[in-house]
């Protein structure tokens, strides 16, 4: 018998469409199959073959996150292939941090009413997320919540699985004074501090629209630019240079998440001068009014990630993200301090 309840679609959920969205789907998760993906979609788990050759002792790690209130900006521009590649660069971000590979990846969307195309278009860049990331989307959930958000709205959530060998876990251990911290650039604000940034702008269609030539783009625009995703340029540097530790500069800016990629009893010096903070921080700050300190502890200021080395592998871990596409230079350096983040 078809699957089909008149009396469902009536309370608000079709289920027919979330048969119509997966049909369209399908072509974006196929992207990101391989052979270690032992099923299709559909299946009630997904099933994936963990190649473990040549490791002593895997260990996985895991990651999950959302794209907070950025959804907000996708809404109201209705431009919905790119938040997919924010959900999916905040899980496999994080979990790189340790010297993990991500191997696969879950996506869960909520909303208030099912559109297919729509739907299709948040797996999209979901998909494209997961190329860039070098995983695969083994799976997902769309779930229909009428009543609970608007009909126009959704939410996005993820979870990245990674494996590393336990030898090759990174340690913050083995740091020292002297130590440098090396910076790569961001692509823009991410998907963090988007509260404060509403908060800041008249945050509708006609300011979204408007363009700004310190930006080279509109307002909206900038703000959509999808996080980046640091996966293959990351592990290009770990194929050849001792990482110490790696920090991802999300919610919290450099004061809270530098110092968790920190040996207790070290800081981590920067010359404010030698942070090239992208032009979108400087119109919120101006915009807002925001205190300097504030933004350093809201935004990522255009620092996606930070990778600590020993001093004399500072300039080869630059040449190697540089040939890898980014854009990397010298942040700061380790001092012996209790006071997790100089900036100066």
């Amino acid at each position: 018998m078809e699957s089909y309840s008149e009396s469902y679609k009536k309370a608000g959920v079709d289920v027919t469409a979330g048969y119509q969205a997966v049909a369209l789907m399908k072509s974006h998760i196929a992207r990101t199959m391989t052979k270690k993906v032992l099923t299709d979609i559909g299946s009630f788990g997904g099933l994936y073959a963990l190649d473990v050759v040549g490791m002593e002792q895997p260990v996985l790690v895991s990651g999950t996150d959302g794209v907070g209130t950025k959804l907000k900006i996708a809404f109201l521009m209705d431009k919905h292939t790119t938040i997919g590649i924010d959900c999916v660069a905040m899980c496999v971000n994080d979990i790189i941090c340790c010297g993990a590979k991500p191997q696969f990846f879950l996506d869960y969307i909520a909303l208030g009413k099912n559109i297919p195309e729509k739907v299709a278009s948040i797996v999209s860049g979901v998909a494209e997320g997961c190329v860039q990331a070098g995983c695969a989307l083994v799976g997902g959930e769309t779930a229909e919540m009428p009543g609970f958000y608007p009909e126009d709205e959704y939410d996005v959530a993820g979870f990245a699985v990674g494996v590393v060998d336990r030898s090759k876990i990174l340690d913050v251990n083995t740091q020292k004074a002297g130590d440098v911290l090396i910076a790569i650039q961001s692509s823009g604000v991410h998907s963090n501090g988007y509260s404060l940034i509403r908060n800041v702008f008249t945050v509708n269609s006609q300011n979204l629209a408007r363009y700004f030539p310190d930006l080279g783009c509109t307002l909206g625009e900038c703000l959509l630019t999808p996080t980046k995703i640091y996966v293959s340029a990351v592990h290009a540097v770990l194929q050849e240079v001792t990482v110490k530790s790696i920090a991802h500069i999300t919610g919290g800016g450099f004061y809270e998440n530098i110092p968790r990629a920190l040996k207790k009893g070290l800081t981590a010096r920067i010359n404010r001068s030698d942070v090239r903070v992208l032009p979108i921080f400087d119109l919120i700050a101006k915009t807002g009014k925001i205190p300097e300190h504030d933004m350093f502890n809201t935004f990522n200021m255009g620092v996606g990630m930070v990778l600590c080395v020993a001093a004399e592998d500072a300039d080869r871990t630059i040449r190697i993200l540089q040939d890898a596409g980014e854009a990397a230079y010298v942040l700061g350096k380790l001092i012996d301090s209790d006071k997790g983040v100089i900036l100066k």
